[in-house]
């Protein structure tokens, strides 16, 4: 049962962030109803502190939150980075010299007759580098 519980949380963590959503908005991991029920150790620790002590933890917690977010937006530009050097290296690159002939592209908002409506062509030209 602890490895579906442990496996469950891993999942909640979102994948560009690294980091569960409740652990971005609360600064702690999840309290799951089976830690409670059963009496992991990390409620047996949280029992046992003082009054005092606990809301001391929590104080230092909701500090540690500025951290988990920062964590996360970090984490957030290293996906952003990888994701365009995945894109990047399928991208071919088109060079054009002059007098080449190129199609332009009408864009589909707005431009075409409504006339011909889906029928209204997509490309215009030739035109010719100069």
């Amino acid at each position: 049962m602890l490895n579906e519980a442990l496996w469950s949380y891993r999942i909640a963590c979102h994948g560009a962030t690294k980091v569960s959503p409740y652990q971005l908005v609360y600064g702690h991991d999840v309290v799951l109803p089976w830690e409670i029920k059963a009496g992991s150790k990390r409620m047996f620790s949280q029992d046992q502190l003082a009054t005092d002590d606990y809301v001391t933890l929590m104080k230092d917690e909701l500090e540690d939150l500025a951290g988990h977010c920062l964590k996360a937006l970090v984490n957030i530009e290293e996906n952003t980075k990888r994701v365009a050097r995945w894109y990047d290296k399928r991208v071919k690159v088109k060079e054009f010299t002059d007098g080449d002939l190129l199609w332009k592209l009408i864009l589909p908002m707005g431009t075409k007759s409504l006339k011909f409506r889906k029928w209204s062509p997509n490309w215009e030209g030739p035109y010719r580098i100069n």
